[in-house]
């Protein structure tokens, strides 16, 4: 079987899977989404011989598979040619318990007979050492021991064990549950606890759900990329990562393999901003703590792009030989260099999402004094490298320039700094980070600005376009209808945008031309033909957009323009944002059902 990103995502917000069309587990990483993968399948071949969990059907002939509403519950139908069906069940257990959640490094899987006389072979081969071997293993009477090179994983099941282990066919009678999680004893029946905690796990996703505050049209999209950028959090830390794999190339052989199971400052930010929409104030608030750790951490000094989901600083890049890479397409990365990188636009990116505490009365724990002093030093960090070269939001690993993006995010930092200076009552603060943000403002205007096509450079100094420069009038620097934003947003059209799909830049980079749209560049894309008044064009695309999606719901990074086959990491923060953006902005008022 070739693989491919048609994958369902389950999770709790401390583990997390993806499950292919078949009902077969084929990644999981273990202790955390930046782990060593317990489920190696996706990055080893087609015909792996570990690193995955299937169950399979004998005569099997079709398969069904869905969600069940308003969850990441995934439920697969498999059906033989006889006519003889079964019913798998997967989870990750996510629930209130002791007035704590629970949300334990643990999968839940029934399997039930739904017609005729099923006969079902089990195959659970976990990964161990970055997918170089088949994890070893030991049993007892109801459980199987799998040792895996961070974490032992222990199975215990009311099926057979030998059925198991010997991976025996065998009838299926009657449910059989599974419960792969911790090295520890589970003290209740088998059959009825995984059950109980289904249950339970349903009815705190559909209880979330019920929060979230959604536009008229498109809901089921917005609730799908929801959840799933719920499932991209892990919320011990509150850090958000960008995707839940790594080194799924951009498009083939081209070497753009990178891992992107950490957390980004900037993905993070419009991540919350995006679900800020929808009122997930949960999400928000835990991550906040994790830019606080942050904050005090840089004291005010560089900040990297990109830190593990621990707050881990060291998350250098290496590469593994051990598993083939997604179809065979190398290098397998672990880590990334991007936090190396100088990368300034993330000062604004900190202090966006961090002054909201400031006027935001649903918090638990709304911003203080204190709270805006530190932020003050992020602050001065932005107003000292908005005209320094860096590698730009695109990564650049070896052009370094000074990218008009990252100057407006400085920008956005001191003028957002001076709007909450203003809303405290700190008159003189708010009196200095105004000039600051005045000082950014001009430099920028002089600097990126091309007089004589009217528009504005990717960079200060050059000609060159990319879509960030949308993020203008997002980020509050530009009005839609000024006319030096109409004349980008032309330019950007005229060379970016491939069809209905837009291109991230189209000059060649560090790794020769790019061959594939950048999704949530399409998306941006989407919000400037609304910003002007082309809405029937907007949700023309916006809606091919939705047809791209895997039967998830989801999408990747990258769409190739000629099989829009999805490409790059999966799911892709990115992506989700940008449905959910979208469709807040072209669905109709709720006032229009009346």
């Amino acid at each position: 079987m070739t693989p491919n990103l048609d994958l369902a995502p389950i999770g709790n917000c401390s583990i997390s899977a993806l499950i292919d069309r078949e009902g077969r587990y084929v990644w999981a990483c273990a202790p955390r989404v930046d782990g060593d993968p317990v489920f190696s399948a996706l990055m080893d071949g087609s015909d792996p011989e570990h690193g995955f969990w299937d169950i399979e059907l004998d005569g099997q002939a079709s398969v069904e598979q869905a969600y069940v509403r308003n969850t990441p519950v995934l439920r697969t139908v498999l059906t033989a040619e006889d006519g003889a069906s079964v019913e798998i069940i997967d989870f990750a257990p996510r629930h209130p318990k002791h007035s704590r959640t629970y949300r334990p490094l643990a999968f839940g899987r029934i399997v039930r007979p739904l017609s005729g006389a099923p006969r079902i072979r089990v195959r659970l081969r976990p990964s161990a050492a970055w997918g170089a071997r088949r994890a070893a293993c030991t049993h007892g009477s109801n459980h199987i021991r799998y040792l895996c090179t961070d974490v032992t994983f222990r199975l215990t099941t009311d099926c057979p064990v030998s059925h198991i282990l010997n991976e025996r066919v065998f009838r299926l009678e009657g449910a059989k549950a599974f419960f792969f999680g911790p090295d520890e004893g589970y003290d209740q029946d088998v059959g009825p606890g995984v059950s109980a905690v289904l249950d339970r796990t349903v009815a705190y996703w559909q209880d979330w759900v019920r929060t979230l505050y959604l536009p008229l049209d498109y809901q089921e999209a917005v609730i799908r990329a929801a959840i799933t950028l719920k499932l991209c959090a892990y919320e011990e830390t509150g850090a958000i990562v960008a995707a839940m794999t790594t080194s799924v190339p951009e498009f083939p052989e081209s070497g753009r393999n990178w891992d992107y199971r950490y957390c980004w400052i900037r993905d993070a930010y419009y991540v919350v901003r995006a679900l800020n929409r929808l009122g997930a104030v949960d999400l928000l608030e835990n991550y906040l703590g994790y830019l606080r750790n942050l904050v005090d951490a840089s004291a005010g000094g560089h900040v990297q792009p990109v830190y593990g989901v621990g707050l881990e600083e060291d998350i250098d890049e290496r590469i593994t030989e051990t598993v083939e890479g997604y179809r065979g397409m190398k290098p397998v990365r672990i880590g990334n260099q991007a936090r190396e990188h100088l990368q300034h636009d993330v000062y604004g990116q900190i202090v966006l999402p961090l002054v909201q505490a400031f006027y935001d009365q649903r918090l638990l724990r709304p911003g203080t004094i204190d709270d805006f002093h530190a932020l003050e030093k992020v602050g001065d960090r932005a107003f000292a490298m908005h005209d320094q070269v860096d590698a730009g939001l695109w990564e650049f690993r070896t052009i370094a320039r000074v990218h008009t993006y990252s100057s407006v995010m400085c920008w956005a930092a001191c003028d957002r700094l001076a709007k909450a200076a203003d809303h405290m009552g700190l008159g003189e603060r708010a009196a200095f980070w105004n000039d600051r943000a005045t000082i950014i403002r001009e430099r920028i205007e002089h600097e990126a600005f091309l007089p004589d096509e009217g528009r504005f450079a990717a960079s200060f100094g050059n000609r060159e376009l990319d879509a960030s420069l949308l993020q203008m009038t997002d980020l509050g620097f530009l009005d839609a209808r000024d006319p030096r934003q109409v004349a980008t947003f032309d330019a950007i059209e005229r060379d970016l945008k491939k069809g209905p799909y837009l291109f991230r830049y189209v000059e060649p980079d560090d790794f020769g031309e790019p061959e594939t749209a950048f999704n949530f560049c399409t998306f941006w894309f989407i919000e400037a033909l609304h910003q002007n008044g082309r809405d029937a064009e907007a949700r023309e695309i916006f809606e091919e957009m939705l047809s791209r999606r895997t039967h998830a719901g989801l999408l990747s990074e990258d769409l190739s323009l000629g099989d829009k086959e999805l490409w790059g990491n999966y799911p892709q923060t990115y992506s989700l944002v940008g449905i959910i953006n979208c469709a807040v902005l072209l669905s109709r008022s709720w006032t229009d059902a009346r």
